[in-house]
């Protein structure tokens, strides 16, 4: 035991002294970070930039309709394009909206001119009044009190209560448990693939340059296995631990560097981005009401069950296939090899990110229990699953199931290592590597 904990700590010191270990436990959650932030930080930096827009209307329908918005000025102007676009573009700055007389039909095309980017809010509450007026001037056509329209339309809520065996009921959001079932699977998969190739790739090095067979004088195979399994899976908990802790860190430096505002950016943002689709364009305030709605997702969402599955799940697929590509590591010594061996190897584990539709869509469908229950998917599946609710007992067993999986993988990995470790310019097949697993003792 002391053999194999002596192993465990060079294999965690030797690669968390590395110099691309401590960059990218740095750079992941800054760029993470910065994917959250950036959108809301650089809106927040341009708030203070004042934009007039100039209106050059030939149908004098939107007298008066364009209102002064938040760092948005319109104002009218009568002269013709060309001169106006001399003016207001080249000598003032500003930018010009040009609405074009038509004959026959009201006026559904419009162009803005303008030297720079003008923003997606200007865009988007340009169209949005255009929309509006046409609409109204449609109905006034055809004999309709455009108010009596209004006063018709509905938004309809739709609250989606889960309900549990003991009859307890939770609010559910479709949406975010779908993001974060994606988000988990998708992050299971990167990290047992990631660290699962540092075990093959670390075995292959020593085989190569003859190391494992000092190594081997000393410790038993199995031994050496186990070891530089066991201490990379700590590695890749360090860097998880890391990225979740300097995750939050950057994200509150950048809350405070920026006087807390920029979660309120993000909500406009998203509110300006929905207004493309036809939604209105006014930006609706972050109040104490979208502040409950917030906590009320965050709160919907069991981070406890999450962060507890997501390290469970990572372990147990990490030491399923660590093993397996161990094995690879030791029984080929040709970088030409790896891909050959190492993708039937991998086929489940893509097969259950190529299957994320299907399990999103339908979390309790059989498919979707029985690939959770399979120890070569399950540690994609289930992740998957468990942000919809998942009954305990499927958990427990998924999770019993995966426990036999990479112990029975480490045992037949451990024979292929075993005999393949030592050995060097033996052409390496699936019969010569079956033949080693049928091999007693």
């Amino acid at each position: 035991m002391n053999k194999i904990l002596l192993i465990i700590q060079r294999e965690y010191l030797t690669r968390v002294k590395k110099k691309s270990f401590i960059i990218m436990s740095i750079l992941g959650p800054v760029l993470i970070a910065a994917m959250i932030i950036l959108p809301a930080v650089l809106s927040q930096l341009s708030e203070g930039t004042m934009k007039r827009v100039a209106v050059l209307d030939e149908t004098g329908l939107f007298e008066g309709k364009f209102k002064n918005q938040k760092n948005i000025e319109f104002y009218h102007v009568r002269n013709d394009l060309d001169s106006e676009k001399e003016t207001t573009l080249y000598k003032k700055g500003d930018l010009l909206l040009y609405i074009p007389l038509t004959q026959l039909s009201l006026p559904t095309q419009a162009q803005l001119f303008s030297t720079k980017q003008p923003g997606l809010n200007v865009t988007v509450y340009i169209k949005s009044v255009m929309k509006n007026v046409i609409e109204n001037e449609k109905l006034k056509a055809e004999g309709i009190n455009p108010e009596v329209i209004k006063s018709s339309k509905a938004e309809i809520g739709l609250e989606t209560i889960r309900v549990d065996e003991n009859g307890g009921e939770k609010k559910s959001f479709t949406e975010v448990e779908v993001g974060l079932a994606v988000f988990a699977g998708i992050m299971i998969y990167f990290f047992i693939f990631m660290f699962g190739a540092q075990v093959l790739k670390g075995v292959m090095e020593e085989k190569q340059n003859r190391i494992v067979e000092v190594i081997i004088s000393s410790v038993k195979p199995f031994q050496l296995m186990s070891g530089k399994i066991i201490g990379i899976a700590l590695v890749g908990l360090t860097q998880f631990f890391l990225w979740i802790i300097l995750t939050g860190f950057f994200l509150t430096v950048f809350q405070v560097a920026f006087g807390g505002n920029v979660t309120q950016d993000i909500h406009t943002l998203s509110k300006q981005t929905q207004a493309i689709s036809g939604s209105q364009a006014d930006s609706i305030p972050f109040n104490t009401t979208q502040m409950a709605m917030v906590a009320e997702v965050i709160d919907s969402i069991n981070l406890q069950a999450m962060v507890t599955s997501f390290i469970f799940y990572f372990l147990g697929g990490y030491l399923l296939y660590a093993s397996m590509f161990a094995a690879i590591g030791g029984a080929i010594d040709q970088d030409a090899d790896v891909q050959q061996f190492m993708l039937p190897v991998s086929i489940p584990l893509i097969f259950s990110v190529m299957m994320s539709g299907v399990i999103v869509n339908q979390p309790d469908s059989s498919l979707s229990i029985w690939l959770s229950m399979i120890p070569f998917t399950s540690p994609v599946i289930m992740m998957m699953r468990i942000p919809f609710g998942v009954p305990y007992w499927e958990i427990w067993l998924s999770a019993a199931l995966l426990i036999l999986g990479f112990l029975g993988t480490t045992l037949l990995a451990g024979k292929v290592y075993r005999t393949g470790i030592l050995m060097y310019g033996q052409k390496v097949n699936y019969a010569v590597m079956w033949k080693w697993l049928r091999q007693k003792g």
